[in-house]
């Protein structure tokens, strides 16, 4: 027998009770990814990629996540895609797809939120286990000048170019420039890898606030040694901004420095090994050697990295600094722009550098590079050590906006039932 229930015996509390119980148990939307890309003919190929390879399934089982489609241009020039042997690696197609998806859902404007210095997120790759040394993550980060969104891995970058599709708090789709490749792919089985040949110094001209880290570089030649490192185990480059150097008034301390001494504060900055961010945010050994370390013996001109309030600090005995963006990030070379210009303990010390390092109230935006009159300098013998750096930590800190809104809506409905019944007369 069906019951009739009237609504004038229940107060406006209970059904608002009533309606919140209800829609908490609201069906959370499957992704028929197929379905949403079907309308996009330039993204088929990647469709295509994602239905045969089984990831179309798995998106299927996910909610609040964010791909990065990459256009048929791009997939027919990528030799990731066109010359993949089973063969070449120990990683499949499907887990490349997996490596475009993460685990979080972002909209354009959190993207534009994203710091300079990058943000790592997991990706479904990580989830599978299969990810060598949990690289199962990407770097996210965004150009402070131009709001360009960059994804960095190991082995390749890519930029964003527009938004496709959203169903907010659910899945974000957009598109990129380029397939992005997990760490630990090869892209030939008969062939190595081929080196970067990246240019340091034009790098960082294009990163628009590293011009007298550029030209210190080029003054000294010491570029040349850096860029060796390339073909060994790769290297790390903590560059001051400008304004780092603004900020620094030991210019006739500095000039005061025979010139291999000024040689060895640049080689103070580089790490002998390609650290991604995520290996530099979970450091085991803080206590790290660098390319000064090489010439000058084991102990000296060191650098100690930790994670403080989630930020890369690098302390030198003389100086704290801080990563504050990732100006490139391509294996095997990545370059960081630090807050301060790292002073070695061997050369300076601490209670000149204190009064040194404040910035002066009519300080101006740049400051010209300290002069530098250095003879060439042989490069040194690299013995390729090991990385002391653990697994990456885990991810998954940011809060469910779905959550947040769902309660807004429920919140808002009940109000209006309210109102209703307080206008009806019930």
């Amino acid at each position: 027998m069906a019951a009739t229930i009237f609504i004038s015996h229940f107060t406006p509390l209970t059904l608002l009770y009533f309606l919140l119980l209800s829609t908490s148990y609201l069906p959370i939307l499957a992704i028929n990814i197929t379905h949403l890309l079907s309308s996009y003919p330039e993204l088929s190929e990647f469709t295509n990629l994602l239905s045969t390879t089984t990831v179309a399934a798995d998106l299927a089982e996910r909610s609040s996540v964010t791909l990065f489609a990459v256009p048929n241009t791009f997939i027919r020039n990528s030799d990731v895609m066109n010359n993949h042997s089973p063969s070449s690696s120990s990683i499949s197609l499907g887990d490349v797809l997996r490596y475009h998806v993460l685990l979080e859902y972002y909209s354009w404007p959190d993207l534009r939120l994203i710091p300079p210095a990058g943000k790592l997120v997991t990706t479904l790759y990580q989830t599978t286990g299969r990810a060598p040394s949990n690289f199962g993550y990407v770097n996210i980060t965004r150009d402070p000048i131009s709001n360009a969104i960059t994804i960095h891995s190991p082995n390749s970058n890519a930029t964003v170019i527009n938004s496709v599709k959203t169903v907010p708090y659910n899945i974000s789709i957009f598109t990129v420039d380029s397939v992005l490749v997990p760490n630990g792919f090869n892209l030939m089985a008969s062939e190595t890898r081929p080196t970067l040949g990246l240019n340091i110094t034009r790098t960082l001209i294009d990163g628009h606030d590293f011009n007298i880290a550029a030209s210190m570089l080029m003054a000294s030649r010491v570029e040349d040694e850096f860029e060796e490192d390339e073909r060994g185990a790769g290297i790390t480059l903590f560059m001051p901004t400008d304004q780092a150097f603004s900020d620094l008034n030991s210019s006739k301390i500095f000039q005061s420095l025979p010139a291999e001494k000024k040689t060895d504060v640049l080689r103070f900055h580089v790490l002998h090994s390609y650290y991604p961010l995520g290996s530099l945010q979970s450091i085991v050994n803080p206590v790290q050697p660098t390319l000064a370390t090489e010439q000058n013996g084991a102990g000296s001109f060191t650098l100690n990295i930790s994670r403080v309030n989630g930020d890369v600090s690098i302390d030198t005995g003389i100086v704290q600094a801080s990563v504050t963006r990732t100006v490139f990030d391509q294996n095997p070379v990545v370059i960081f722009g630090v807050s301060k210009v790292l002073l070695p303990k061997e050369y300076f010390q601490k209670n000149s550098v204190e009064v040194i390092n404040k910035p002066s109230s009519g300080a101006p935006a740049s400051a010209d590079p300290p002069e530098i009159s250095i003879s060439p300098v042989n490069s040194p013998d690299i013995d390729g050590s090991t990385n002391h750096l653990s697994s990456p930590p885990g991810f998954g800190e940011k809060e469910s906006s779905a959550a947040n809104r769902k309660s807004t809506v429920r919140i808002f409905l009940g109000l209006c039932c309210i109102g209703f019944y307080v206008a009806t007369g019930y």
